[in-house]
């Protein structure tokens, strides 16, 4: 097993010792039963039957010859119950103690067995991997010196069980949690700041490396969406409720601030599961799991050659069989957790689908889901949590996974959304998001009208067509995922600096009408604020950081060549509206804005999305003879657009434009602004253009190269 990066993986085959390698200190549990023969056993070795959200497991029964079936009952919200039937092979009965008398030992003498020194797990598995079923012990080193030197006691060849002997078989392995460092590899997509987050991708707590989001599921309590995951991976010794969790972990990306992906709501470390719960903060979420593409909505109680598969961030998609059940697992997390026995069941590689290296999981899979597999597919049955592996390549292959229900019972989560959850997700709040103020300068400033059309392509949100921010609205268009125009309003007196934050997909808005990171990654195309981040940064500190935060959703980004970042007119559209406040007959230092892309029939299309050709701005003032101006400009960007993946030298282009002209490109209504039009009433204008400049003031559209061009 590769080492380096944070690992936790887990493999198995059967590494079989003979009976009497293994040893306790203490009376060992199996000493009061006085007789140790062989005695050959056969359990009734059906497949289990589960109730998904309950703890209640029922198990039918089994004849010989025939094919029981499985039942998965998901979720039940308000007498609502989706059950649905898999029918497998299963090991014939024969005769003997039944399972769940054996699980009952486990449950009640598991942890007694953990006391050996010598001792790494105990559970229910197969005799030599393919024999009848029996108590399998894993050992950490096997011999008569280790006998001797751990002062450890042999372990019988069978074990009395409820008045009946069970036979017992010995493995050496030793395991451990899965976030040591492991050595690098090419980095993917798994590995780097994905909006909106899915299972299967690189997170952890700030104070970890890396571990892997196992699924999406949600607070029984407030319905609130969550990342589950290991108790190693999102708390670790350090943690605390309450910390931040980033996705990806600090070691595929050290960018914290940038990175936050939400905080640590609950966590367990105990017989019931390696398992924590983080709140998702400030990114989007996709539920369907990462290269699988199920969304996982039912939970199964697995049973012995069940076939699973996993998503994680290390060895990605792996495949692998249910080997032992009810294991019980000795694994030292450090200081100051320090030992702990862990519930769990113990996977190994799919003999049809055995990865070229062998392994089924590495450092940094901590966390993934492993779902039941079925006729050739990934299911959408959660059937554990993967949270271990072995310490070195000399044992066979295996996984350690969590019980479902036992993690769901300590975490209280369910898989689907609750019922009577908002429908509108709700995100942090310092002061009320009332959006933009039409009467921020005294005089009436609307949002431009929209078409019938435009109309039902807006996402509305609660009863309006527009999103309220801090200081800003959005008018979102559903088919192009992303913004038809924002409006902002800016108090240049009262401007706070503040740092950068990372993009993020507005978590009350679907995910679906807005692009996140994917459409960025490895080209050409740059996220592009339509309302400046520093514009809306003003008021009171608090204020003015949550207007930063609203700034980098991704409704308020819409993609631009990144050529447009080494232009010279990037600085001057940047700086339209400090130009207006340097240079206008200002009553006061307030300006409203409304800008946004124009959407048109030849926009290039890139990944799904229409990367727009132009962008527009409009930008409103009061003057000190209490008259309100509009001055409005286009920036184009059409010929740097001829090839996304071919750079075309020609510059950006700006132009000052007539409203009427704004409207006709836009097919937006300002015909409540056409009295304040600059362009139209020439009266208005208190700063013509300079001496030297070639523009023709006649014209409804004008091209500005430089400052001197432009009236105001």
């Amino acid at each position: 097993m590769r080492r380096g990066a944070i690992a936790c993986a887990t493999s198995c085959g059967t590494q079989s010792a003979a009976p009497g390698t293994i040893h306790s200190s203490p009376a060992p549990p199996w000493q009061p039963a006085g007789r140790y023969g062989s005695s050959r056993y056969g359990g009734d070795h059906t497949k289990a039957r589960l109730l998904p959200g309950h703890s209640q497991f029922l198990r039918p029964s089994a004849r010989p010859g025939l094919m029981p079936q499985r039942e998965y009952i998901c979720n039940q919200h308000f007498g609502r119950q989706v059950m649905a039937k898999v029918t497998r092979g299963s090991r014939q009965s024969t005769g003997g103690i039944s399972e769940e008398a054996l699980r009952r030992h486990i449950r009640a003498k598991g942890a007694d067995y953990l006391q050996d020194p010598n001792v790494t797990s105990v559970g229910i598995g197969l005799k030599n991997g393919d024999g009848p079923i029996c108590i399998q012990f894993t050992v950490g080193t096997k011999g008569d010196s280790a006998i001797e030197s751990l002062g450890s006691r042999r372990i019988p060849e069978a074990i009395e069980v409820e008045g009946q002997m069970v036979p017992t078989d010995v493995l050496q392995r030793a395991f451990r949690p899965s976030f040591e460092i492991v050595a690098e590899e090419q980095i993917d997509l798994r590995r780097q700041r994905l909006d909106p987050i899915r299972p299967g991708v690189s997170i952890a707590h700030t104070a970890e490396t890396a571990g892997t989001l196992g699924l999406i599921v949600f607070d029984r309590a407030t319905g609130a969406p969550c990342v589950l995951s290991n108790w190693h991976v999102l708390n670790g010794n350090v943690g605390k409720i309450g910390d931040t969790i980033v996705q990806p972990g600090p070691y595929d990306d050290n960018n914290i601030t940038l990175n936050v992906a939400g905080t640590l709501l609950r966590s367990h470390l105990g017989a019931a599961g390696d398992c924590a719960l983080s709140k998702v903060q400030q990114r989007g979420y996709d539920r369907s799991v990462f290269e699988l593409n199920v969304v996982p909505a039912r939970m199964a109680r697995v049973a012995l050659g069940d076939k699973v598969v996993k998503s994680g961030r290390t060895t990605a998609v792996t495949r692998g069989v249910v080997r032992r059940v009810d294991v019980m697992a000795k694994i030292n997390y450090g200081i100051p957790a320090g030992e702990q026995a862990i519930g769990c069941f113990e996977i190994g590689p799919d003999p049809q689908d055995v990865p070229a290296d062998g392994e089924i999981s590495k450092g940094g899979d901590s966390g993934s889901a492993w779902l039941i597999f079925d006729k050739g597919k990934a299911t959408d049955i959660f059937a554990g949590l993967h949270f271990a592996g072995e310490t070195n390549g000399k044992s066979d292959e295996h996984a350690l996974a969590c019980y479902p229900a036992s993690i769901q019972k300590k975490l209280d989560f369910v898989l689907e959304p609750l019922t009577t959850a908002p429908t509108a997700v709700q995100i942090e709040s310092i002061v009320a998001r009332r959006g933009y103020d039409a009467g921020f300068l005294g005089a009436a400033v609307p949002e431009p009208g929209l078409s019938a059309a435009q109309k039902r392509d807006a996402v509305n949100f609660g009863r309006g067509q527009t999103i309220p921010y801090t200081h800003f609205s959005v008018c979102l268009s559903a088919k192009r995922r992303m913004a038809r125009y924002v409006a902002w309003n800016i108090d240049g007196s009262r401007m706070v600096a503040l740092p950068r934050r990372g993009f993020s997909i507005d978590p009350r808005i679907d995910a679906k009408y807005q692009f996140g990171d994917a459409l960025y990654l490895e080209n050409r195309v740059d996220r592009g604020h339509i309302a400046r981040r520093a514009d809306v940064c003003w008021g009171p500190v608090a204020e003015a950081e949550q207007a930063n935060r609203d700034s980098f959703y991704f409704t308020n980004i819409a993609p631009q060549h990144e050529r447009f970042n080494q232009s010279s007119r990037k600085g001057l559209w940047g700086e339209l509206e400090n130009l207006v406040f340097d240079q206008a007959d200002l009553k006061d230092l307030k300006l409203s804005v409304v800008g946004g892309p124009v959407f048109g029939t030849e926009d290039i299309e890139y990944r799904d999305a229409l990367i727009p050709r132009s962008f527009w701005k409009m930008i409103a003032y009061l003057g000190k003879d209490d008259r309100l101006r509009c001055a409005a400009f286009i920036l184009s960007q059409e010929k740097l657009l001829n090839d996304l993946e071919s750079l075309d030298l020609d510059p950006f282009r700006i132009y000052q434009v007539s409203l009427a002209e704004l409207a006709r490109k836009t097919e937006l209504n300002f015909d409540l602004l056409s009295n304040a039009d600059i362009i139209s009433r020439p009266e208005l204008v208190t700063r013509p253009v300079g001496p030297e400049s070639l523009v023709d003031t006649t014209k409804a559209v004008t091209e500005i190269r430089s400052e001197r061009d432009i009236r105001l």
